[in-house]
């Protein structure tokens, strides 16, 4: 028996497949072919020739989908910016760097007595131990941007004081052929170590020749093919020229054991007994003789401290040394008359007392530069507040105006003395830096 299917069960059939027929081609159209992400489009290349293009001759290449990607240029441009900022950066931790200030390291062997001065007096260093007679004394100070250590002593020997650093500095005294032979023994032993290229750079502190006959150090210089890039000199040599030599001050007697006389209220402010003083060795037929007859027939050396000797003694005993100190403290002037040359201790020694020197100013014998501002031209122009003179007849009218002076204008005088010589040695410590880092570390 034949089923019959209701028209009405047939019609709903028609529609459910024509509905299921139209939900596949959908599916078919939208869904079913693949989804080209715009983050990462992966198109196989055709490995023929492209489509509708000729492999050579002018045509227009195909589109190759994975040369197309619209973030790409977005992420190149994201990571230039980013090195950019990177790399600015860096230069910035760069400028910061190159503006740290720079240390240098200096190493000063002091094989002088002039040594001392250079470091406690000029340098302001620190010397251990603090026994002046000790065999070896070391100390390290900052001056600029350079760090120096400094050596003295009998102790320091040839080959034995530990050498970090390529950069010397060598203290030395040439003021006659027993000492002159002595230096050139260490000059010698600094040429080895230039040679060596053990050190790379080196000045000398020289105590000069009193009549300024230093010739034998001339070969060692570097303007005559030698390894002394500087010449810190003492004395008005015509070698000066502020460029590779430099004056230098002949400062206290370090080898009596002048000290370094700190300044304070007393000092400045004391009443002190007596006009003048002059304790020292009374040469014959010098301007000495001529200070103590004017002295003497004026009627003033009850006013005056004095003590000649009439041969010089190269050390000074504890008394001796204490005796000529209470004078510079007790004195408002320090006579100071010419020896072989102008410049003397005991000048720098009246300063430290804020004695006023009273200085004779003439040329010495010998080689010395005799310009205009000689002799003493590097106190001269560092403005030195003293009383000049060229004749010891002047002294009486010198010594009438000082009885007038008021102890007001008098302590006023004292702090000025005392405050011009800090600043000269202040000047010659800062100078010295400038000079040993321009010349040694310029290139650095």
């Amino acid at each position: 028996m034949k089923m019959k299917i209701p028209k009405r069960k047939l019609f709903l059939l028609i529609i459910f497949l024509y509905v299921a027929f139209s939900l596949y081609a959908a599916y078919n159209v939208f869904f079913s072919s693949k989804v080209i992400s715009r983050v990462h489009r992966v198109v196989k290349k055709e490995t023929g020739a492209p489509l509708g293009g000729v492999r050579d001759g002018g045509a227009v290449a195909p589109f190759v989908a994975d040369e197309w990607n619209p973030w790409e240029d977005e992420q190149v441009e994201y990571n230039s910016a980013l090195n950019k900022k990177r790399e600015a950066f860096k230069q910035h931790l760069d400028r910061i760097d190159k503006n740290k200030s720079k240390r240098y390291k200096v190493q000063i062997w002091g094989k002088a007595a002039i040594g001392l001065y250079l470091w406690e007096h000029i340098l302001e260093g620190p010397l251990n131990p603090t026994d002046k007679v000790a065999q070896w004394r070391e100390g390290e100070l900052q001056s600029g941007k350079i760090d120096f250590s400094f050596y003295t002593g009998p102790a320091v020997v040839q080959g034995h004081v530990p050498l970090d650093m390529n950069s010397l500095v060598v203290v030395l005294n040439g003021r006659e052929q027993q000492k002159v032979s002595y230096s050139t023994r260490w000059l010698e032993h600094v040429q080895a170590l230039v040679h060596s290229h053990t050190v790379s750079h080196v000045a000398v502190v020289l105590l000069g020749n009193e009549q300024c006959n230093n010739g034998w150090i001339g070969p060692y210089l570097k303007r005559n093919g030698g390894f002394v890039d500087l010449l810190f000199l003492v004395y008005d040599s015509p070698w000066v020229n502020d460029k590779d030599v430099f004056q230098w001050p002949l400062g206290v007697a370090t080898y009596r054991q002048f000290p370094m006389i700190r300044p304070n209220a007393q000092l400045i402010t004391s009443n002190r007994p007596y006009l003048c003083n002059f304790l020292g060795t009374v040469y014959k037929n010098s301007s000495r003789e001529t200070l103590m007859q004017v002295l003497k027939q004026s009627g003033l050396e009850k006013e005056c401290i004095t003590t000649a000797r009439e041969k010089w003694l190269p050390q000074e005993t504890a008394d001796s040394l204490t005796r000529y100190q209470t004078a510079l403290a007790q004195s408002e002037l320090t006579l100071c008359p010419v020896g072989i040359n102008t410049e003397c201790y005991r000048i720098y020694e009246a300063c430290s007392y804020g004695s006023v020197p009273v200085v004779e100013d003439v040329m010495t014998t010998g080689t010395c530069a005799a310009g205009p501002s000689s002799p003493l031209r590097l106190l001269k122009a560092a403005g030195a507040p003293f009383i000049f003179i060229s004749d010891w007849k002047e002294l009486p009218a010198i010594l009438e105006r000082e009885r007038g002076i008021s102890q007001e204008q008098r302590v006023d005088r004292r702090r000025r003395l005392l405050e011009w010589y800090a600043s000269f040695r202040q000047q010659m410590k800062e100078r010295f830096t400038e000079v040993i880092e321009e010349t040694f570390f310029k290139g650095g």
